[in-house]
C-alpha cells in the first residue's frame, strides 16, 4: 500500500514539475554554480568518494540507492525510484516530500529554474 502511495505521489509530483519547469531549458553552466550548495555533501567525479551523501556521477537514469558502499536509508532503498529528470526535479524541490524518511537533510531548491539548471548540469556527468 505504501509503495502504491509513493508511486502515485511521484507521478503527481512529476506532472506538476513538468508543467512548471522545462528541463530542456536548463543551463548546465548555471547549474554547476547552483550545485555548489550540494558540494558539502556530494562529489561528482567519476569514481569519486562518498561524503555525507553519495557520489552523483552518472546519477541521471540510475536507480536510487545504486552506489556501492554508501549506506542509504531503508526508505530510499525501498522507493524503487529511478533518477530521471522528473524524479530529480521533485527530489531537488523537497526531498522529504518524495521519500519521507530519507537521510538527506537538504530542504530543497524552491526555484524551478535552479532545479532545471542543476538537472542540466547532472546530465553532463557521464
Amino acid at each position: 500500500m505504501k509503495r502504491i502511495f509513493l508511486m502515485l505521489s511521484v507521478a503527481v509530483m512529476a506532472a506538476v514539475s513538468l508543467s512548471s519547469a522545462s528541463f530542456a531549458d536548463g543551463d548546465a553552466v548555471k547549474g554547476k554554480k547552483v550545485f555548489k550548495k550540494c558540494k558539502a555533501c556530494h562529489t561528482v567525479d567519476q569514481g569519486g568518494r562518498k561524503l555525507i551523501g553519495p557520489n552523483l556521477f552518472a546519477i541521471v537514469g540510475a536507480n536510487a540507492g545504486h552506489m556501492e558502499g554508501y549506506k542509504y536509508s531503508k526508505a530510499l532503498l525501498a522507493s524503487g525510484l529511478t533518477w530521471d529528470e522528473a524524479t530529480l526535479d521533485a527530489w531537488l524541490k523537497k526531498p522529504r516530500a518524495l521519500v519521507k524518511k530519507t537521510k538527506m537533510t537538504f530542504s530543497g531548491l524552491k526555484k524551478d529554474t535552479q532545479r532545471a539548471n542543476v538537472i542540466a548540469y547532472l546530465k553532463t556527468l557521464k
